[in-house]
């Protein structure tokens, strides 16, 4: 949240002023507005908590996304990640779901991901939804959710919890097999490496079954050869160039026909 300057609060009392002397009460003074950012950058949405806002450069109301970070939490790759979808025409807000804590070990990040309380993840997730639809430069009815391995997990737990997005993007993420849990979901595209030893393909096979007995329209897209984090070009093992560019490619085209 944006705290407004300190002559706000001054020209604000000043009104007020001349309100009572005019005869009014002063319920017909309207307190000043908080207005959205308009700069990119860190944004606070939940409870304290940090975020990443990046912009469009044109006038909106645009389409929104909140984007979810990896195991590793909010670091300058997913920052990278939501300044370039900014720049395909959305207004993203990528979320912290460590609240400020970034690893760079596998290590720590397997510390910080196991320790995540998911009702507060949920909750945080919620609060980025709401914060992007409050927003006039963000279509309401056209916010969807975005994320990359634990991040992807992350975003589909955020459909589930949140029917009413426009659509859901998982980048290798962890899957459910209940087709229950898995009815009146938003549109889905899931990408996986079939060299995935994370998430293996027969998983991938069962989340398909699981969609399609749900009744849950989705897309789902394997790379041969590709192993878990495929499309992240600080896994120097594991980057697939080729793999990464088809499936942002058509991350693109699936965001563009269901929000814009």
């Amino acid at each position: 949240m944006h705290l407004l300057p300190r002559f706000h609060k001054l020209a604000g009392g000043a009104c007020l002023i001349a309100a009572l002397a005019a005869g009014c009460t002063a319920t017909t003074v309207a307190a000043p507005a908080v207005t959205p950012s308009t700069v990119p950058g860190a944004v606070g949405y939940y409870q304290g908590t940090t975020g990443y806002l990046a912009l469009p450069g044109a006038a909106g109301p645009h389409p929104g996304v909140v984007m979810i970070h990896e195991w590793w939490g909010l670091n300058d790759q997913i920052k990278g990640k939501a300044d370039e979808l900014a720049r395909e025409g959305y207004v993203v807000l990528a979320v912290d779901l460590y609240k400020g804590k970034v690893a760079t070990t596998a290590q720590e990040a397997q510390t910080q991901s196991q320790a995540l309380n998911q009702d507060d993840a949920k909750a945080n997730m919620q609060a980025a939804v709401t914060f992007l639809r409050a927003r006039p430069d963000v279509r309401a009815d056209k916010v969807a959710s975005l994320g990359w391995c634990f991040g992807g997990g992350q975003s589909l737990k955020l459909a589930q919890a949140q029917h009413d997005l426009a659509a859901t993007v998982i980048f290798y993420g962890q899957l459910s097999s209940d087709a229950a849990a898995l009815k009146g979901l938003p549109p889905i595209l899931c990408l996986f490496g079939e060299a995935d030893q994370t998430i293996p393909v027969g998983q991938v096979q069962t989340f398909d079954q699981a969609l399609t007995q749900a009744g849950t329209p989705h897309e789902i897209h394997t790379y041969p050869g590709a192993p878990h984090a495929f499309a992240n070009p600080t896994n120097s093992s594991g980057y697939r160039a080729d793999a990464a560019a088809d499936a942002w490619t058509k991350t693109l085209a699936f965001l563009k026909a269901k929000l814009q």
